[in-house]
């Protein structure tokens, strides 16, 4: 729980009805709550008490907060509705459209605007006040020709910042994107009609049912071999919206038709390794996250990716990468762990892949250097470095994949480090 200041409790507290509307404000923010939970909870602050905020807070999380997804929209809604009144009006004015000044405005951190627009679900904006003296009838008129369209909006938009109505749209667009992969050319071959090759022996098994005559020449041409996706995802706590949104996109991917993929496995890293290829095949999306968090019980931990890779190349790798594999390691890179022995598991899997791919939301920065021990580990052993912390950055990778040459921004990054 987030370190805040003290709760302080009113005198005469209608408890039964604040608990019962901060339920209200979960649901409205996407929490599976029930009247059955609201009545649970009222019955566990009323045996628990209400005389201390860890306790408080810890007693509605238990009773609300199922899923690891949920834990960081019920610490932000807990801390509008019960500590900082104030702090809603804040963030009614960051979600209304109004013209700025100069100052710079605080960013909304993650999930708060979603708990923002739970709380205020169906609340009017503040109207703006007019200046004395203002004309009522003065029109304004806005050339609306170069605005950027909402889905044009939402593909740039960093999936930290985004609502529960833009993420709800987002995943939504993820289901529809697909990740084609171009076919790998392999020694064995296949009978054609128009071939350039001459296939030795079904010509000479033709000619011996002629009598021995060569009447006719067969053809053949060599057989396509489609790779395997393997997906490394981070789901540490600085990863872990992220990570839920790139598991959308790769449920759509591993289900996709003709996307030319031979298999997609995919494997999460927090603390540990766990492999949640299984539960992909299900065919809705729900079902099938919920149950890769279940099996993943190091969601919003630590993060050991020098560990993780050591799991992964020394029990998984000869499994699932086979000739030819793509590989997407999904991470910010900010670990700990002793980065010589990071660099050791990262250039054994590179040696492995055909082709290493890295998806860093850090890189939405503009100003993002490779500072970190763990970032400084990792770049030298990858072939592309991109962001992945929006849509239209998973779009980029799909394109990136028809283009082995394509570095990303590993190549001016490596000239920092130099």
């Amino acid at each position: 729980m987030p370190e805040y200041a003290p709760l302080i409790l009113p005198e005469n507290p209608k408890l039964a009805g604040n608990i019962t509307h901060f339920a209200r404000a979960l649901r409205r923010a996407g929490l599976p709550i029930g009247p059955g939970r609201v009545i649970d909870a009222i019955g566990a602050v009323e045996a628990v008490g209400f005389t201390d905020k860890g306790d408080f807070y810890w007693t509605l999380h238990a009773c609300f907060v199922n899923r690891p997804e949920h834990r960081l929209v019920f610490a932000q809604i807990f801390r509008l509705y019960w500590r900082d009144p104030r702090y809603l009006e804040h963030m009614m004015a960051h979600m209304m459209p109004a013209i700025r000044g100069v100052q710079e405005d605080r960013q909304a951190q993650s999930a708060e605007k979603r708990a923002a627009e739970a709380l205020l679900d169906g609340a009017e904006a503040p109207e703006l006040e007019e200046k004395p003296g203002s004309d009522d009838t003065t029109e304004v008129e806005i050339d609306a020709s170069l605005t950027v369209s909402s889905q044009e909006r939402l593909r740039s938009l960093d999936f930290e910042q985004m609502s529960t109505a833009e993420m709800a749209a987002a995943k939504r667009m993820l289901a529809k994107l697909t990740l084609p992969v171009q076919p790998i050319r392999s020694r064995r071959a296949k009978p054609s009609l128009n071939g350039a090759g001459i296939d030795t022996a079904r010509t000479l098994r033709a000619s011996m049912r002629q009598g021995g005559e060569l009447y006719k020449i067969a053809r053949k041409e060599p057989r396509p071999r489609w790779p395997n996706l393997v997906v490394l995802c981070d789901i540490s706590g600085s990863m872990s919206q992220y990570s839920r949104v790139v598991l959308h996109f790769l449920h759509a991917v591993a289900n996709a038709k003709g996307a030319g993929w031979a298999k997609v496995h995919a494997f999460t890293f927090g603390t540990r390794l766990t492999n949640i290829t299984r539960h992909l095949k299900h065919r809705d999306v729900d079902a099938a996250l919920a149950a890769a968090g279940a099996e993943a019980q190091d969601w919003e931990g630590g993060t050991r990716i020098g560990e993780s890779l050591a799991t992964f190349n020394r029990d998984w790798s000869r499994r699932v990468m086979g000739q030819g594999a793509v590989v997407l390691v999904i991470t910010d890179g900010l670990d700990r762990d002793d980065p010589d022995a990071l660099a050791r598991q990262m250039e054994r899997l590179h040696l492995s892949a055909r082709r290493l791919i890295w998806l860093n939301p850090l890189l939405r920065w503009d100003g993002f250097a490779p500072k970190a021990q763990g970032i400084r580990a990792m770049l030298p052993h990858v072939d592309s470095f991109r962001a992945g912390h929006s849509i239209a950055s998973l779009e980029d990778l799909a394109a990136s994949l028809s283009r082995p040459e394509d570095t990303g921004e590993k190549t001016r990054l490596m000239q920092l480090l130099s």
